[in-house]
């Protein structure tokens, strides 16, 4: 079911351990590696940059926090990115709505669709 050809590293910002496990195996299920998983905007910040991944997944809310600092960071590098959301794409700022939304409980076809639409395009933020 591999989307990847060579295995892209996955930066994935998210604060709740269950989940982050689920994602990893569903990273490793559709041929991508897990980079790095840090859980506060501030951890998110410092892998952001230290680089050495290809693409992110961010957690919208990170324990209350909004993770809107690391998307910019990420934009100004011009790493592409998933937003993740138990809202879907209700969970994104208008000033965000361009980028790709997987919604929590996430589903591997739509973590798949997200992924493979943050590889193609420049996002337009």
């Amino acid at each position: 079911m591999g989307q990847a050809t060579e295995p892209k590293r996955v930066l994935l910002v998210e604060d709740d351990t269950l989940v982050a496990m689920l994602v990893e195996d569903m990273l490793d299920e559709l041929g991508y590696a897990m980079h790095d998983n840090p859980a506060t905007v501030a951890g998110a910040l410092s892998a952001v940059e230290a680089g050495g991944f290809d693409l992110a997944i961010l957690d919208v809310n990170l324990a209350g926090q909004p993770v809107f600092p690391v998307a910019d960071a990420l934009d100004a590098a011009g790493i592409p990115f998933v937003f993740a959301s138990g809202y879907g794409a209700g969970g994104v700022p208008a000033a965000w709505s361009g980028y790709p939304v997987a919604a929590k409980p996430f589903r591997i076809d739509d973590l798949n669709a997200a992924l493979a639409t943050a590889c193609r395009a420049q996002q337009p933020h």
